[in-house]
């Protein structure tokens, strides 16, 4: 079960869909939710910068600008929580970038919940979040979509199972999720390209550890032309499910970025809360 959610509180319309993802969860898991607001640099950063730009004197004001910033993010979060009814928040304020102060913090939290970055030219103050939180922390990460109102989560699960080391982190990260879900699909795109990690009957042994953990699971085979990411959210569609869960980045970035990686395909397109971990 999950017992600490991290939520990243930046005070942007997005918001409002992570907090009750983190909500739903906290209710299902009895959870404890922490929401983490940062400044966007440190003291330290902040006055180099100022130093580099010719200023003779750093005024503590104009940090304690950024602070009380984040602090009406806070207030703002806090108040949003008790119309969800949370019973166990936690408001933390860090000096620092977002990305450090996530990474930290989620090592000491079993889920850390962020939103999809918003569309091209929409503003977003920090964009790129879910990757490097979830290509370099401990933790699994939840992607939530905008438009995500409240419904169950997981539903009907979606793994995208590859074999990778990836693809089982994110499988053990999702396992609280997984094993609450009404049923689960642990699908296989075009599975004869990696045979070497997929056995003699792919998906066989997966399903096979995801019984023992008490996981309703079915194998899917896709053989497609699609992208591995569009045979995903294909599936997801048709079945309405609630929850996808992949590894993240199982290539190197520039093979991915050359390829056009399902990590960033899932990650711009998806329209249910995506669970990644690398």
């Amino acid at each position: 079960m999950y017992k600490t959610i991290v939520v990243h509180v930046d005070g942007s319309p997005l918001q409002h869909a992570r907090l009750r993802a983190a909500a739903r969860l906290a209710e299902d898991h009895g959870a404890h939710v922490i929401g983490s607001a940062t400044t966007g640099t440190s003291w330290r950063a902040f006055a180099v910068l100022a130093g580099n730009m010719g200023a003779p004197a750093m005024p503590a004001a104009d940090f304690q600008a950024l602070r009380d910033a984040a602090s009406a993010c806070l207030d703002a979060f806090a108040v949003d929580a008790g119309r969800l009814g949370l019973p166990s928040v936690e408001l933390r304020l860090v000096e620092d970038e977002p990305r450090y102060a996530l990474l930290l913090q989620s090592r000491y939290a079993d889920l850390t919940v962020l939103s999809q970055d918003p569309g091209a030219g929409i503003d977003a103050p920090v964009r790129g979040l879910p990757e490097q939180v979830a290509l370099h922390g401990a933790r699994p990460v939840l992607v939530v979509p905008e438009a995500y109102a409240g419904a169950p989560i997981p539903g009907t699960a979606v793994i995208g199972w590859d074999g990778s080391m990836q693809a089982i982190r994110a499988i053990g990260g999702a396992m609280p999720l997984l094993q609450r879900a009404a049923s689960v699909k642990l699908v296989l795109v075009n599975p004869d390209t990696l045979s070497e990690l997929h056995g003699e009957e792919p998906g066989a042994d997966m399903a096979l550890y995801l019984a023992r953990h008490g996981v309703q699971v079915d194998v899917v085979v896709e053989r497609t032309r699609a992208t591995h990411g569009d045979a995903l959210l294909s599936l997801a569609r048709t079945t309405g499910a609630g929850l996808l869960v992949t590894g993240a980045y199982g290539h190197s970035r520039y093979r991915e970025w050359v390829l056009g990686g399902v990590t960033r395909e899932l990650l711009e397109r998806t329209p249910i809360p995506l669970l990644l971990a690398h």
